[in-house]
């Protein structure tokens, strides 16, 4: 199912040797990461998710491939359905009453025959500056799914996040397992963040993901109540140095959800740029672009 680019041989040629020489001029320019000197390659496929990119701004895509170690240029993802699929609960995940009450779907995948996927982040512990210039530097979209007492310290670090683009999204006030509280301590928990988000980032989002994805139908109940109208969970998960599958296959699949965290050495053997290293590398050469969530919600 990989995009086949090469429709002209010597057209390929001549495009993969201009690359080479910009390349070799960011090299020359102080681009290069440390103790990198080959030229970052741009991945197969490319041309067929943004056949349309201007020279400049490939290039300034290649140097900053480079500047972060990338093993190839991510894919670019296609431009936004223009009729949004339709979203329902994945098979097993219901609840009681789930079509009946018209409930929040919990869902692993959004449904697409694009080779994207898209990335999701929770909770909000790390707030890694280099993280930020890394995304905005590569133009990578993902969703932020935030726990108040996490990011209390440091509401401005989500609005530059927001401001670059980003879509800020539920994840409760302290985290909690949900299943273990009634409904109406969890409508607290759901509502209390809605509140939160409207105040510090302007808006209540409508989107929210239990935590460790554990939820029952008071939570899809409370979070309905509380103006949430999808609540996604993801199907890989990846760290600084794996990945964790959902599906026996242990690969990608056109519209899933991968989640990562907010984490940095405190946690793991590396940053979140390291992180989005190996993310970005696996996607990139399994032949998939990253794509923002909500232009598909």
């Amino acid at each position: 199912m990989r995009a086949v680019v090469q429709n002209d041989k010597n057209r390929v040629v001549s495009a993969m040797a201009a690359l080479a020489a910009v390349a070799a001029v960011a090299v020359v320019s102080g681009c290069a990461g440390p103790g990198d000197e080959a030229a970052v390659r741009p991945a197969a496929g490319q041309q067929a998710h943004r056949a349309a990119a201007a020279p400049d701004d490939q290039a300034a895509l290649v140097a900053a491939a480079r500047r972060w170690g990338l093993d190839a240029v991510p894919l670019r993802p296609p431009a936004p359905p223009k009729r949004k699929p339709t979203i329902t609960a994945r098979d097993g995940f219901e609840v009681d009453g789930q079509v009946e009450d018209d409930l929040p779907p919990v869902f692993t995948t959004i449904p697409t025959r694009n080779k994207v996927v898209f990335l999701t982040i929770d909770d909000g512990a790390e707030k890694d500056p280099d993280f930020l210039r890394m995304m905005g530097d590569l133009h990578i979209p993902y969703t932020a799914f935030l726990s108040n007492y996490l990011v209390k310290d440091d509401y401005g670090y989500f609005r530059r996040m927001q401001a670059e683009g980003h879509t800020l999204n539920n994840h409760t006030l302290t985290h909690p397992y949900l299943p273990g509280l009634t409904y109406d301590e969890q409508k607290h928990e759901i509502c209390g963040m809605q509140d939160i988000m409207k105040r510090q980032f302007g808006k209540a989002p409508t989107v929210f993901r239990p935590p460790y994805g554990n939820y029952n139908g008071d939570t899809l109940r409370a979070a309905k109540a509380c103006g949430i109208r999808y609540a996604p969970i993801w199907d890989e998960e990846v760290f600084v140095d794996h990945w964790e599958y959902r599906e026996w296959d242990r690969s990608l699949h056109p519209g899933d959800i991968v989640l990562t965290h907010f984490r940095g050495r405190d946690d793991w053997d590396g940053t979140m740029v390291d992180d989005m290293r190996r993310f970005l590398n696996k996607v990139t050469r399994d032949g998939y672009a990253v794509a923002r969530l909500e232009d598909y919600l």
